[in-house]
């Protein structure tokens, strides 16, 4: 099983990564894919972290720009509005444990975010967008996830093709990475993510989720984000195709992704998803029942 170091910022209690990290997603966007307009106000983000924190997440995303497909691009400044109050408040409002990632392509929307509380950045350009990302990561000792994703949001869906997804992904995100330690990310700072749905067909996301263990292999710890995504109800049309009728397929995926030892799940819904990333690693480590 692979082990990997806890991750570290300044000022913040470590995150453990010896059992899985469940990432709960917190848009505070009026046009997400999932769960656009719920939490703009800041008492119902707010209130919408600490319940995510109480079901089991260890980390609460903030972000503040929608990358669905076809999402159009928000200007650092209106990010930086919607999210560094919410960060803020999360930061006061959640035990000291709970870790806040902020979600962005933009440095100057980061740097904000870590002033305001956040730990983390997630940024699903992996660095491209804006040359200061990985320069901040590194001066400010903030642990970085690198995602993969063809073209951007807008366009990311149209006709997406690849020779080789798995190679292609693979490659991908060890560039990324080893221009984050170019820039000075210590290693042991950085977090792969393949991108599922950033880009891909259905098929595209299953292969690659089959092939997480030649992901994990890479040394790297590894972050699925599969949670509610279109591939769900692809697999499975008869039980519903809007977002909201994915758990159990979100579920499944968590419960692979531990198992073919992933260290982080992004997702929706924390409880259900605490409940499978737990019991799969049970299941993985032998572990016996604290009863």
């Amino acid at each position: 099983m692979t082990r990997h170091e806890p991750l570290t910022t300044p000022g913040r209690p470590a995150l453990s990564l010896a059992r899985p990290v469940v990432m709960g997603v917190l848009n505070v966007t009026p046009d997400s894919f999932s769960d656009g307009g719920r939490f703009v106000e800041l008492d119902a983000a707010v209130s919408a972290g600490q319940a995510m924190a109480a079901q089991g997440a260890d980390v609460i995303d903030v972000g503040g720009e929608s990358t669905r497909p076809g999402a159009a691009r928000v200007p650092a400044t209106e990010q930086k509005r919607r999210v560094v109050d919410v960060i803020a408040a999360l930061r006061d409002a959640l035990p000291a444990e709970v870790w806040i990632s902020i979600d962005t392509t933009r440095a100057e929307v980061a740097t904000a975010a870590l002033d305001a509380g956040a730990s983390m950045v997630n940024d699903v350009s992996a660095g491209r967008e804006d040359p200061g990302m990985l320069a901040l990561a590194a001066e400010r000792g903030a642990p970085i996830c690198l995602m993969h994703m063809r073209g951007e949001p807008a366009t990311m869906q149209d006709e997406p093709a690849y020779e080789d997804v798995v190679g292609e992904v693979e490659a991908f995100l060890l560039e990324r990475a080893a221009a984050a330690e170019a820039a000075g990310v210590a290693r042991g700072q950085i977090v792969i993510d393949p991108g599922i749905g950033f880009g891909k067909t259905a098929e595209h996301n299953l292969a690659l989720l089959a092939a997480l263990p030649r992901l994990v292999g890479r040394g790297y710890p590894v972050l699925v984000g599969a949670s509610r995504k279109r591939f769900i109800g692809a697999v499975s049309p008869a039980t519903g195709c809007a977002a909201a009728d994915r758990l159990g397929g979100t579920c499944a995926v968590t419960a692979h992704a531990v198992a073919a030892g992933a260290a982080l799940v992004r997702v929706h819904d924390a409880a259900p998803n605490r409940q499978a990333a737990d019991v799969a690693f049970a299941i993985k480590s032998n572990q016996k029942p604290k009863i």
